[in-house]
């Protein structure tokens, strides 16, 4: 009876410490319609929820790396000019705001409040139109995914670490924006929807790193558009371990008192 009462005491208090979550869905950031931020007004970065994304912003040649915030929708416009839009044409979910990732750098989001140090659930990924109609078609600068009869194994791949306590995680990981490493060339794909992206293998997190790679590389380094766009990352609100559970007070009565069984 007893083992039954503190399996049920111990459930209990992990359901309330992993139903804490808060979403970062970008929609608290004012944009007007058809816009975005990209640090130009000197902000260092962006908060939702309890993420806080940064950005970097060169006023000398008006360049911008990091994050930006924005509800562009256009998915027609080729090429660099159009570097704010995802390719779904909107937030995750029919939302209107979302992030875009500059990541020719790593890129870096910084966790606050009570989610610092505290799991992080997930995310929803998605390709930009920049980095989408490059991959699908080829450009000035970059190859067309698959060659020109298709066959090549092109990749291009977002890897997510952690940092937690100032060190850096071993066990990123690992999604694919693009992958046609496949035999059968039909089961290639380019991702052109929100997808989610599970992230609770990281553990307890301070911060997440992002980074790009892809098959397509020159003289310069990578050629594919080093974008992706970002929704709803979902953070709890504390971190969880079994210790700090097991110290959690409990006050309990039983009833009938004395009690047989």
């Amino acid at each position: 009876m007893m083992n039954k009462f503190y399996f049920f005491v111990f459930a209990l208090l992990m359901g309330t410490s992993l139903n804490a979550q808060v979403v970062a869905d970008i929609e608290n950031i004012s944009l007007e319609a058809e816009s975005f931020l990209n640090g130009a007004d000197g902000s260092g970065g962006y908060t939702s929820g309890n993420v806080a994304f940064q950005t970097t912003y060169d006023t000398t040649f008006s360049s911008w790396g990091g994050w930006a915030m924005s509800n562009v929708t256009d998915v027609q416009t080729v090429g660099f000019t159009n570097q704010y839009s995802a390719i779904t044409g909107g937030g995750y979910d029919g939302s209107n705001n979302f992030a875009i990732s500059n990541t020719f750098s790593p890129s870096k989001i910084i966790l606050q409040n009570e989610s610092a140090g505290a799991p992080i659930t997930g995310m929803y990924v998605t390709n930009t139109t920049y980095a989408y109609l490059s991959m699908l078609n080829g450009d000035d600068f970059a190859k067309r995914f698959g060659g020109e009869d298709g066959t090549d194994p092109d990749y291009f791949l977002l890897t997510i670490n952690k940092y937690e306590n100032g060190e850096l995680g071993d066990t990123p990981v690992e999604f694919y924006l693009a992958d046609y490493r496949f035999e059968d060339s039909n089961d290639d794909y380019l991702v052109d929807e929100w997808t989610w992206v599970d992230l609770s293998s990281l553990g307890n997190v301070d911060s997440l790193e992002f980074s790009l790679s892809s098959t397509d590389n020159g003289d310069f380094g990578m050629n594919t558009p080093a974008y992706f766009a970002v929704d709803n990352l979902t953070t709890f609100g504390e971190p969880v371990g079994l210790k700090e559970l097991l110290a959690t007070p409990v006050t309990y009565q039983v009833y009938p008192n004395p009690v047989v069984d």
